[in-house]
């Protein structure tokens, strides 16, 4: 998967917010640069549907989110991601109640839950560990799952006084979360339907 850098000058939040190309194209904002975000590979869409209904069975289905909700983080500039799949707490949900925009800004609780899978590319894998880790860390939300279709692995990454403490589950071992207490998934399950 390609990114598509879009040269403008740099954009502020607000800019970003305000900002129609009048196509129906996605962007996030990434240190002030809108990136044009590609559609995604067949295998990854399999792997977010079935996480999706996975979620489903667990939280009430106005508090999950597949790829509709922005969250803006900490970046040098203004940085805004979609996660592949999020899961609100209430507080989050709420904020968003009356918004014309599905945004959760950085005044607004974060969410419980962002869950991303890694497109092919060592870009899109340095984007996923590192930058986005460090990211969804600084705002704060909870856990940062990174579905992982190359290696076959999950990584849960717990929030722990401000920092992410990483466990990598793998075969038949079953994904152990805070936010998803009893889950009886294992990373074998997630990858099956490929």
């Amino acid at each position: 998967m390609i990114q598509t850098v879009i040269r403008t000058k740099l954009l502020t939040f607000a800019e970003f917010l305000a900002y129609d190309d009048g196509t129906d194209t996605r962007y996030e904002l990434v240190d002030g640069e809108l990136v044009e975000m590609p559609t995604e590979s067949q295998e990854n869409n399999n792997i977010a549907r079935f996480l999706l209904a996975q979620l489903f069975k667990i939280f009430p289905f106005y508090l999950v989110a597949h790829k509709d909700t922005e969250v803006e983080v900490m970046g040098r500039r203004a940085t805004c991601r979609i996660p592949d799949l999020l899961v609100h707490t209430e507080e989050s949900k709420t904020a968003l109640t009356g918004a014309t925009r599905a945004t959760i800004t950085r005044d607004m609780p974060p969410p419980a839950l962002v869950i991303e899978i890694v497109s092919p590319g060592s870009e899109n894998r340095n984007r996923d560990y590192r930058y986005k880790r460090t990211e969804y860390a600084a705002r704060g939300i909870a856990e940062y799952w990174i579905v992982d279709p190359e290696m076959k692995q999950i990584t849960v990454c717990k929030w722990v006084e401000g920092q992410y403490e990483d466990t990598v589950f793998t075969g038949e071992m079953r994904i152990v979360s805070d936010i998803v207490p009893g889950w009886e998934l294992t990373v074998a399950d997630v990858f099956a339907p490929l």
